[in-house]
């Protein structure tokens, strides 16, 4: 069985510390240098990645799997 963390991007772990953290999509495009279009998508690959449905059960998701840690 594949662990999830080998299927998140080095992208998508940068932008799932920044939502973690409260940042919004427009703040993590500017600090990334990126469109918020391009932060939106890998948004919504780390959900369905993960199974989440929104952003809080992404962060929560996201540290019971242990990708994210305190």
């Amino acid at each position: 069985m594949t662990d999830i963390k080998d299927i998140i991007t080095k992208r998508e772990m940068e932008i799932l510390n920044l939502l973690s953290r409260g940042m919004s999509s427009n703040e993590i495009a500017a600090k990334l240098f990126i469109s918020h279009h391009t932060v939106n998508f890998h948004r919504r690959q780390l959900m369905q990645k993960t199974g989440s449905k929104n952003i809080a059960d992404l962060i929560g998701n996201a540290f019971r799997l242990g990708i994210l840690s305190k």
